[in-house]
């Protein structure tokens, strides 16, 4: 019982972690280099988040497929993900729009979703290569 009560916690730590991240990586979606934040080059996009995602969604889809090798509680962080970010592109703080409608937006849907749908694959393929060797073994 103690066991099943630790991995709900390490799950539900990571779908939090994953919301968090959703909304940050939504945020600094529209950084610029141009003399504000960043040095002015020309008032050129810096999507910084997206790299942010990318190296994120595989991190939390891995851990989350440590905690149960399954697909359905591997990819909860990325449902997650998604759905946050849905969820600002629907409704937005106080009426406002923060999504980005250019490639930009593009950029962190792909380099979010790729390398987490990748690691689920990874774990399905764990979980069946186990499977295999149990039954034959």
């Amino acid at each position: 019982m103690a066991v099943v009560s630790a991995e709900r916690g390490s799950l539900g730590g990571l779908l939090v972690i994953s919301a968090v991240l959703a909304v940050f990586e939504l945020f600094f979606l529209p950084l610029r280099f141009d003399g504000t934040l960043l040095p002015d080059i020309g008032a050129t996009p810096f999507p910084i988040s997206a790299l942010v995602a990318a190296v994120s969604m595989w991190w939390l889809v891995g851990a989350a497929g440590r905690v149960a090798p399954r697909p359905a509680v591997a990819g909860a962080p990325l449902w997650v993900w998604l759905g946050t970010l849905l969820l600002f592109v629907l409704i937005g703080p106080g009426g406002d729009r923060i999504v980005l409608s250019d490639w930009r937006m593009l950029l962190l849907l792909g380099a979010g979703a790729f390398p987490a749908a990748f690691r689920i694959g990874d774990v399905m393929a764990k979980a069946a290569i186990a499977r295999n060797q149990d039954t034959r073994g």
